[in-house]
């Protein structure tokens, strides 16, 4: 393995192909706007750059125009209830992101008089604003020369520079080359460029290399092993949890309860279940409950199996949760997985 020659060469390729070939999505300025004196949002740039952690361009775009839709600045955001915000965010997961994403507004507008930081240092004293996220928002909003790499990066640098050492041992070697290449002229278009590159040419199984604008530099394909690289310690199987999610109504009401802020599906609204993620006890309510079967959702860590029991209450206490009205929450609103819940139970209960 050895350094790329001419870093500015290949930078000026890689933003030549990128103003002919950018990607049009719904936060990004485009090259020929930026040409033409348009600055990039700061807020609409770090919106997108936290819904998109661990989740694809696909998945975001809806929430994306939901969210700036209503809630068009940082400011409108920080009022936001803290519920409100976590039902526009379901379903896109890794929930401690929209906790995050309130706490980072409302210190933007509290500590910040609305403006977010404009350098990396900055932005890293905001919550939830971590070295990626920070240098991405201060290259591609305030055009600081900073290293934006994510996981599309580290592909294109581990192929042009031929890094066989597997991820993630290789990340400060990848970050290392990143920086080489990382222009003083354009660093925010060039880091939207090798982003985009890697999403669209450089991707993980039968790279384009044809149309690729670094094709003559790359190494990996000079020894034909490109589709190898990068290479990736084995991971350790997911072991499989197994829970209760106890699902009851009572009329038109169903019981309820917020979760916790910190844990797993923190501060979401979901059905009381038993001890499968520690924050969970015994049966809500002494009820006749039916198992109806099961849910079977995928976290980053673990499978989790849920065995689902159901009850229609009479006068029963209630121990857990609260019993909310269906026109009081709307079932888009749950995590995923309470979804599924949520309507296997009301089939059930339909047919009952």
């Amino acid at each position: 393995m050895r350094d790329t020659v001419d870093p500015d060469g290949l930078s000026d390729q890689l933003l030549r192909w990128y103003d002919a070939h950018a990607r049009v999505m719904p936060w990004r300025t485009l090259p020929q706007d930026r040409a033409a004196g348009v600055r990039p949002d700061p807020y609409r740039v770090w919106l997108s750059e936290v819904m998109l952690q661990q989740t694809t361009v696909a998945a975001v775009k809806d929430y994306f125009h939901r969210f700036t839709a209503r809630w068009p600045d940082v400011a409108a955001l920080a009022a936001a209830r803290d519920a409100d915000v976590m039902g526009e965010w379901a379903g896109l997961g890794y929930y401690a992101r929209a906790r995050n994403l309130l706490k980072c507004a409302r210190a933007v507008v509290a500590e910040h008089g609305g403006r977010f930081p404009g350098t990396v240092a900055g932005l890293r004293t905001l919550p939830g604003i971590g070295p990626y996220t920070a240098a991405a928002i201060a290259a591609i909003a305030f055009d600081e020369a900073a290293t934006v790499v994510d996981g599309n990066v580290e592909r294109v640098m581990a192929r042009l520079h031929l890094v066989q050492t597997p991820l993630p041992d290789a990340k400060a070697e990848l970050t290392r080359l990143a920086a080489i290449l990382t222009p003083a002229l354009r660093p925010g278009d060039y880091a939207q460029a090798v982003m985009d590159l890697g999403a669209t040419i450089c991707t993980p199984r039968n790279p384009a290399c044809g149309l690729c604008p670094w094709m003559q530099s790359c190494l990996a394909r000079r020894e034909g092993v490109q589709a190898d690289l990068p290479r990736k310690r084995a991971k350790p199987e997911k072991p499989t949890r197994h829970g209760v999610l106890w699902l009851a109504r009572r009329g038109d009401a169903w019981l309820l309860e917020r979760r916790p802020d910190k844990g797993l599906l923190g501060g979401m609204l979901g059905f009381p279940g038993d001890a499968w993620d520690g924050a969970g006890g015994p049966a809500p309510a002494e009820a006749e409950w039916t198992e109806i079967g099961e849910v079977r959702h995928t976290f980053t860590h673990f499978h989790l199996i849920l065995r689902l029991h159901i009850a229609t209450l009479g006068r029963e206490a209630v121990l857990r949760g609260t019993l909310v009205p269906k026109a009081d929450f709307r079932p888009a609103d749950l995590p995923t997985v309470m979804r599924k819940a949520f309507d296997l139970a009301s089939s059930a209960l339909a047919l009952s």
